[in-house]
C-alpha cells in the first residue's frame, strides 16, 4: 500500500479548498435558489447582505474532511492503479492503462462519498441559510450556529441517514468526475511530457504541465459532474424550510419539468471558472508532497 498519496492528497485537497471556497458558495445558492439570475448578481447580492464572511460560511468542515475525502480518492485511486498494473504484469516503469486509470478514479471518487456526505450537507446548508430567512429579520437567530451545530441539529431533526441526503446523487457525481479527472491529467502529462511521463511523480516533475494538466482535468470533471452536483444540493437543501422532493429521481424529473433540462447545468460555467486554479493548486501541492516525501524514504 502506498501511503504518501494519501497523505499528499490530503494536503492538496486542504489546499484546494482554501482557493476555492468563496466561488463554491455562489454556485451553491444560484444552484438552489431561484432569485439569483447571474454570477455578478448573486455575488453583489452576497456581499451587500452579509459581508465578505458570506462567501466563506461552512469553509471550517469541509477544510477539515476535504482534507480527509481527498486522502481517500488520492490513496484508493493510486493503490487500485497499483493493483491493475501488477496484475497486468507489466514493468515498474510501464505506464497504465488508460482503462485502468479511469477504474480507478471512478473508484476513488466513489469510496470517499462515506466522509464527504455528511461535511458536504452541512457545508451547503450553511451556505444557503439566508433562504429559510428571506422576508424575516436579517438580525434574527438563525437556525444553525456554525458548523458542528448544524450537523447536530440535521441528526436530531432529521436521524443520522439525514446526514447522508443525497449521497446517491454525491456517488453519482463524484465516480465519473473523478474518472475523467484523473483519466485527464495523466493524459496530458503524456502528451505534454512523454520523454519524463511513465507516472510523474516518478520523474522529474514539469510544474508548468502540472499545473495546466491539473486546471484542465478539474474543468472537465465538473463538465461530466456539473448536473448531478445541481440535484444533490437540491436533495440537501430540502427540509430547510419544506420537503419538496421525494427521492433522486422526483428532484430530477421536478427539476428539469419546471425550470427545463438547462437547470442540471446551473453553475457549469463557474464550476469551469472555480475548477482550474483550484485543482491546479491541489495538483501542485500533491506532486509538491508527494515528491517530498519519496525524497526523504
Amino acid at each position: 500500500m502506498q501511503l504518501a498519496d494519501f497523505i499528499a492528497g490530503s494536503v492538496g485537497g486542504a489546499f484546494g479548498v482554501a482557493v476555492g471556497h468563496p466561488l463554491d458558495t455562489v454556485k451553491v445558492k444560484m444552484q438552489t435558489q431561484r432569485k439569483f439570475s447571474g454570477v455578478w448578481q448573486c455575488i453583489h447580492s452576497t456581499y451587500r447582505i452579509e459581508g465578505v464572511y458570506g462567501f466563506y460560511k461552512g469553509m471550517s468542515m469541509p477544510i477539515t474532511t476535504v482534507s480527509v475525502s481527498s486522502s481517500v480518492v488520492f490513496g484508493t485511486y493510486r493503490n487500485i492503479l497499483q493493483v491493475f498494473h501488477q496484475l497486468s504484469f507489466k514493468s515498474a516503469d510501464a505506464p497504465s492503462a488508460k482503462l485502468h486509470i479511469f477504474l480507478s478514479g471512478l473508484a476513488g471518487g466513489i469510496a470517499q462519498v462515506s466522509v464527504m456526505s455528511p461535511a458536504d450537507i452541512v457545508k451547503v446548508r450553511l451556505q444557503c441559510q439566508t433562504e429559510a430567512y428571506e422576508g424575516s429579520d436579517l438580525k434574527a437567530r438563525p437556525k444553525y450556529r456554525g458548523p458542528m451545530h448544524c450537523l447536530f441539529t440535521i441528526a436530531r431533526e432529521e436521524g443520522v441517514l439525514g446526514l447522508y441526503r443525497g449521497a446517491g446523487a454525491l456517488a453519482l457525481r463524484d465516480g465519473p468526475s473523478f474518472a475523467t479527472y484523473f483519466l485527464v491529467y495523466n493524459t496530458v502529462c503524456e502528451w505534454l511530457s512523454p520523454d519524463n511521463y511513465s507516472q510523474p511523480v516518478e520523474k522529474k516533475t514539469d510544474w508548468k504541465v502540472v499545473m495546466f494538466a491539473g486546471g484542465l482535468s478539474g474543468m472537465c470533471g465538473w463538465c461530466i459532474g456539473t448536473p448531478m452536483d445541481v440535484i444533490k444540493a437540491r436533495l440537501q437543501t430540502d427540509g430547510m424550510d419544506k420537503r419538496r422532493y421525494r427521492g433522486l429521481f422526483h428532484c430530477i424529473r421536478e427539476s428539469v419539468r419546471i425550470e427545463g433540462p438547462g437547470v442540471l447545468f446551473k453553475g457549469l460555467v463557474l464550476n469551469c471558472i472555480r475548477a482550474f486554479p483550484v485543482n491546479m493548486a491541489v495538483f501542485v501541492m500533491y506532486e509538491l508532497v508527494l515528491s517530498l516525501i519519496r525524497t526523504d524514504s
